[in-house]
């Protein structure tokens, strides 16, 4: 269903965020306890603003979970994004009554029940997050589970059952268990075309006071996930970021220590996903937190560009640190490149961003923040890290080159000409069109790449186009607008159920007759501006709510370097470039 119009809105700008950013630093939202501020004004209306935002863009369902029956640290309302309103013609094939059943069958499948949820949709493709897979301990007491695994606090019970000796004798069944419970997973992933799962753990299962507590998809020994393409991509947890936090929000030069006892998950990349990136992934032990980010981040666009349909599932251990952190990543370079979300304003998406995927998600900021560990504002910080083009979806889909001596417009302009020609080119051009290793899908159109036969069917060609009246309006009618990347050529693919105007759904660069909608795709100078805008909004708003907890002081009695760029961007001082 869609969102009502008639909501209104929590406020507006920064007024909303901060009244989100303060209850999200007071308590943790927990369905299970009417929202984590006892059913508050404040926690509703920030539920309503999420709707309200994701009905801007989508039709969609909700799956009610008004007391956390289905989990009890997933949002009261869990949107199912069904289709784009605009003019992406991709639509889910999910239906919300089936989803719903094999979400109650699957959800002992993963640790704290948190089940595979979709929160992005891109081109028709679901991408999901979840916790990892449940161990034996939580199958068969998640009571006394949640206590050991919490260290006794956060949904530790008082009466937590004992995993005694006994226990032992049920292991035997394990296998049976499993069978039935990672079965009915399975089930779901393959309903929401999930084929990918990137597993962000260092560890292949979660051990605690000596006791496997969780397990993982890359050491099921049934090897049930063995039809999926699983990526280990081990990514430091929440604790990591007190280094960061302790040395003054710094992430360049910090490195993660892989030789620590508990760090036993290899990284594993399947060879056919890493074929179009330019990275050396045997190095990355070596490289520093933000290198890390970065090289993920654009694994996960590559794969998310991939020329199929599938989905993908992006998890850690509980699901409420480093997968919302990717998570975030993802929905706000999509929403850069004007991919996704594309009726909202910077300030919208960053609250829809940090409402849904981290408070109503059960990020336990006020513990995180307690402890220093600061995963949070990392990734809003982050941003300015991946505002270039090698980040942008929209780069995938170029074409790997032009002809040499001729413009994409001279091409555009060539095929307006001669479309409906089959002598007039023969001689002089073969036609030909690749696209880039990324690239999600082939074109559906006719190819406009032109290979010249030489120099003067260059010249010639030029020559003709410089006396014709079209050519030269179009020329004029460039000049006034702003030119897409070369790069920029996106294939935009209809779905069966779309209408038979198949034309209305070609991507168009300029006024050529490719043109892109102007909605659809931005250039790279745009990307770096709205995620400034963002990142931005959130300093300003974090500074006057929550605050960074200062470092103990240098030597020198210097302000650290991002405390000075905070008191800076917030106008207490001088302009300063963040």
């Amino acid at each position: 269903m869609a969102a009502a119009r008639g909501c209104p809105p929590a406020g507006s700008g920064d007024r909303a965020l901060a009244e989100l950013l303060l209850e999200f630093s007071r308590a943790q939202y927990r369905a299970k306890d009417g929202g984590g501020g006892g059913g508050s004004a404040k926690v509703e209306r920030i539920e309503r603003r999420c709707l309200e935002l994701f009905g801007r863009d989508y039709h969609y369902s909700v799956i009610p979970n008004a007391h956390g029956e289905v989990c009890a640290h997933y949002p009261r309302h869990i949107v199912l994004l069904e289709r784009d309103t605009g003019r992406d013609p991709f639509e889910s094939t999910v239906q919300v009554g089936k989803l719903q059943d094999l979400i109650n069958r699957s959800k002992m499948a993963r640790c704290r029940g948190r089940f595979v949820c979709p929160v992005i949709l891109y081109k028709g493709k679901h991408i999901c997050r979840s916790a990892t897979l449940a161990g034996w301990g939580e199958l068969y007491g998640r009571t006394g589970y949640n206590y050991i695994f919490s260290g006794g606090s956060d949904d530790a019970w008082a009466d937590a059952e004992d995993i005694s000796e006994e226990d032992s004798a049920l292991r035997n069944a394990d296998s049976q268990l499993f069978d039935k419970v990672r079965g009915h997973d399975i089930k779901l992933l393959r309903y929401l075309s999930v084929r990918y799962i990137c597993d962000l753990m260092v560890e292949n299962k979660k051990v605690k006071f000596g006791l496997n507590v969780t397990s993982s998809e890359k050491v099921d020994k049934a090897q049930r996930y063995a039809d999926f393409m699983l990526l280990s991509i081990p990514y430091p947890g929440c604790e990591f970021f007190k280094e960061y936090k302790d040395r003054d929000y710094t992430a360049e030069g910090l490195v993660f220590n892989w030789k620590q006892d508990y760090v036993d998950a290899p990284l594993s990349i399947p060879v056919s996903l890493t074929q179009s990136l330019n990275i050396d992934w045997s190095e990355y032990q070596s490289w520093d937190l933000v290198q890390q980010t970065q090289n993920y981040l654009k694994l996960l666009i590559s794969i998310i560009n991939s020329d199929d349909d599938s989905g993908l599932l992006v998890h850690c251990i509980s699901g409420w640190d480093r997968t919302p952190l990717f998570i975030s990543l993802l929905r706000l370079s999509l929403w850069a490149d004007g991919l996704i979300h594309m009726s909202l304003e910077p300030s919208e998406i960053l609250y829809l961003t940090v409402a849904y995927d981290w408070f109503l998600f059960g990020h336990m900021l006020v513990d995180r923040l307690s402890k220093g560990e600061e995963i949070f504002f990392f990734c809003f910080n982050f941003l300015k890290h991946i505002t270039s083009e090698e980040f942008s979806a929209v780069k995938s889909h170029r074409r790997k080159s032009l002809p040499p001596g001729f413009t994409l417009e001279e091409i555009c302009m060539l095929k307006q000409r001669d479309r409906g020609s089959t002598t007039s080119l023969s001689s002089d051009f073969s036609l030909g069109m690749e696209s880039s290793p990324g690239a999600a899908g082939s074109f559906t159109y006719e190819a406009v790449e032109l290979m010249p036969a030489g120099a003067q069917a260059q010249a010639a060609w030029r020559k003709s186009c410089a006396s014709s009246p079209q050519a030269a309006l179009w020329s004029r009618a460039q000049q006034s607008e702003d030119r897409l990347p070369s790069s920029g050529l996106v294939e935009v693919k209809s779905s069966s159920s779309s209408s038979s105007t198949h034309s209305d759904n070609f991507l168009r660069i300029g006024s050529s007759p490719l043109e892109v909608p102007r909605s659809r795709l931005v250039s790279a100078s745009d990307r770096e501006s709205r995620l400034e805008e963002v990142r931005s909004a959130f300093l300003a708003s974090y500074s006057r709510t929550i605050g960074l907890k200062a470092v103990p002081p240098s030597p020198a009695g210097a302000i650290g370097g991002l405390l000075e760029q905070f008191v800076r961007g917030v106008g207490l001082r001088g302009s300063s470039t963040l």
